[in-house]
């Protein structure tokens, strides 16, 4: 497996000299320690073979004990770390060697300990982010940059899709189910519950209005009219006495029309409209005559032409939208984080009702991926250089592992006097 070497967070260059500067003072400590140890040792060895007694012999004692204090515990921080003096002793360099155990340990231990379900949920339902998360969106700098942000995401995606993959989705997933499915039965059941709730007595009012105003307004296109389809026999003053009269009947009927509301033409375009909704819905001339006019509609050029181009307007719409903060869109996406906030924050019910997600969200990620999460830290450990890992384990831990030779030099001396002194008395 190939490896990989750890590199120093960014902006951590000048705390990792720090700590290397203060490793490196700590086993001056440590050693300087040892050297003490030996030195007295030395000393009253010394002092010993040219015939002193009494205290000499207890001091001895101290610092032999405490220079095998110390190199035993140099023995076991270094075996931790690599091959004391370079010697491929057994069960030493353990984190280099053991590189790949640690992290399917590690790995195993955050998958018990911390991505269980039970301890998922407690901590969750303990965090009550619902109310902390509407405390935080109802105020309004929040909610801008969130808002901010969202924007950020849309224009992002909207600008990495690519258009043509995206009309063709478009195409595919609504203009090919608006032409597959028929248009009569659903379009006769919308006419009928229009007509049933009267809501088209406005356009009616509206058509009859236009239609008075359109012969009132056009007399003398009646008069020709009348004109042009009298017999060439006919005199032209009897001509027009006839268009006059016809333009009369024709301005009483509209205007009888438009006034009356329960005219007799009014009655007959509702019962018109009435079997023309259920045609629609249950006459098969009427259905196919409604399919052939769809198949119109959807192959005209100008429609064609507004379906390809849907995803560019689209397109333009949002992308003009997110990048104007005071746009309409922003605008609505922002009042309703803060008022989404503050229901977060006063009602009990939604409040609980998002914690339930949120743990239930939580709970089955933990219950069905705990072994792909804890995969990233055995995989990532893997990959890691052992001898690069073990610097970066030392350099991190190793200036407190260093107490460790300074109290082994330290217990080891009292161990030994305790001892010694033991044996003077026993002995």
């Amino acid at each position: 497996m190939e490896q990989t070497t750890l590199a120093a967070p960014p902006g951590g260059l000048a705390d990792e000299q720090a700590k290397r500067r203060g490793l490196r003072k700590m086993k001056l400590v440590a050693l300087s320690f040892l050297a003490g140890a030996t030195i007295v040792f030395a000393l009253t060895s010394w002092a010993e073979a040219a015939g002193w007694t009494g205290w000499v012999g207890y001091v001895r004692a101290a610092a032999e004990a405490g220079m095998v204090g110390a190199l035993a515990d140099w023995f076991a921080v270094t075996a931790l770390f690599r091959h004391p003096l370079r010697i491929p002793i057994p069960h030493t360099a353990i984190i280099p060697n053991k590189k790949d155990a640690l992290g399917s340990s590690l790995g195993d231990f955050v998958g018990t300990n911390f991505l269980s379900e039970q301890v998922v949920r407690d901590k969750l339902g303990r965090a009550d982010i619902a109310r902390r998360l509407g405390e935080w969106v109802s105020q309004r700098d929040n909610a801008e940059r969130v808002t901010s942000e969202l924007a950020t995401v849309v224009r992002g995606l909207v600008t990495v899709l690519r258009d043509e993959d995206v009309q063709a989705v478009l195409e595919q997933a609504i203009v090919r189910r608006i032409v597959d499915q028929p248009w009569g039965p659903p379009l006769g059941k919308l006419l009928e519950q229009v007509f049933a709730d009267g809501a088209h007595y406005k356009l009616v009012d509206l058509v009859c209005d236009r239609a008075y105003e359109w012969v009132r307004d056009n007399h003398n296109t009646v008069l020709r009219v009348v004109s042009e389809r009298a017999p060439s026999w006919s005199p032209k003053f009897v001509d027009a006495m006839l268009a006059d009269r016809v333009y009369g009947e024709v301005l009483s009927f509209a205007w009888a029309v438009k006034t009356d509301v329960n005219h007799p033409m009014r009655l007959a375009l509702d019962k018109f409209l009435g079997e023309f909704a259920q045609d629609l819905q249950k006459d098969p001339d009427t259905m196919a005559r409604a399919e052939l006019v769809k198949q119109q509609i959807l192959e005209h050029p100008d429609v064609q032409r507004l379906i390809g181009s849907a995803w560019t307007t689209a397109k333009s719409m949002l992308l003009t939208a997110a990048e104007d903060p005071s746009s309409e869109l922003r605008r609505r996406v922002r009042d309703g984080l803060v008022t989404l906030g503050e229901r977060l924050t006063s009602e009990d019910p939604l409040r609980a009702k998002v914690d339930g997600w949120i743990e239930g969200a939580a709970a089955y990620l933990v219950t069905n991926y705990s072994r792909e999460i804890t995969t990233i830290i055995t995989d990532t450990v893997e990959r890691w250089d052992a001898e690069e890992t073990s610097r970066k384990i030392e350099l991190q831990v190793g200036r407190d592992l260093q107490f460790i030779r300074i109290n082994g030099t330290v217990v080891g001396a009292l161990a030994g006097l305790i001892i010694y002194s033991i044996a003077q008395a026993v002995f």
